[in-house]
């Protein structure tokens, strides 16, 4: 079934108020802009605007665009035959490739960066959220290798992605910053994820590998 008149009206309203609320906070720095400001420049009541995002940094960035699961829902998705590592790594490649606005290659997205890198509330909620990447991850992880409580290696390969996962993104916003075009970001940090793929021990690539014929399970082979 399509998208009906009422979830599009819904979307619509959505995307304007964040397309405003980033135009402003872009113009004149996020600690700046109030809500009230925001809902007025797009047009709604502020009540509406919480319906559709719950704080202000909600705003830049959205739970369903910057969720804690993004990790673990990567590996939850995995193909059989494809580790834990190799597939974040595959996901991001295919991110990378596409320039895609989750990887901050989108155009302009070099503004939206230096807005929040000067904004502490959304350094701040990008350091914690990282952190609850890994954690949730580490989680999956010792879920489907049905690891012992004692045993630590979930929680040590979910750092492990984790780290290679923040280095990706953090070396985009010091390429971005630097002026580099996406095309050009987008190639350098290809080849960085092949230089961490070498980096990374056999273990840690080959751990959590999905059986043949498990896709779609929550069972996975711990390598």
């Amino acid at each position: 079934m399509g998208e009906g008149l009422r979830e599009r009206k819904k979307r619509q309203t959505r995307q304007r108020i964040s397309e405003v609320a980033l135009g402003l906070f872009v113009e004149r720095g996020f600690d700046r802009v109030t809500i009230a400001e925001v809902a007025a420049a797009a047009d709604v009541s502020v009540n509406t605007l919480y319906n559709y995002y719950e704080s202000k940094e909600d705003l830049v960035l959205p739970p369903d665009q910057a969720s804690p699961q993004r990790l673990a829902d990567i590996v939850r998705a995995r193909e059989p035959g494809e580790s834990a590592a190799r597939a974040v790594l595959a996901q991001l490649r295919a991110e990378l490739r596409r320039r895609d606005r989750r990887v901050g290659l989108s155009t302009g997205f070099g503004r939206v960066f230096e807005m929040m890198r000067a904004a502490p509330t959304l350094t701040a909620r990008l350091e914690d959220l990282g952190r609850q990447m890994t954690e949730a991850l580490g989680t999956v992880l010792a879920e489907e290798t049905g690891a012992a409580p004692d045993d630590q290696t979930p929680r040590v390969v979910a750092g492990q992605i984790g780290w290679f996962h923040s280095l990706v993104y953090g070396e985009i916003g010091r390429r971005i910053v630097a002026g580099e075009t996406p095309a050009t970001i987008a190639e350098a940090l290809l080849e960085l994820l092949d230089v961490v793929e070498e980096m990374l021990s056999p273990t840690a690539l080959g751990y959590a590998t999905r059986p043949s014929g498990a896709a779609g399970t929550t069972e996975s082979a711990q390598v």
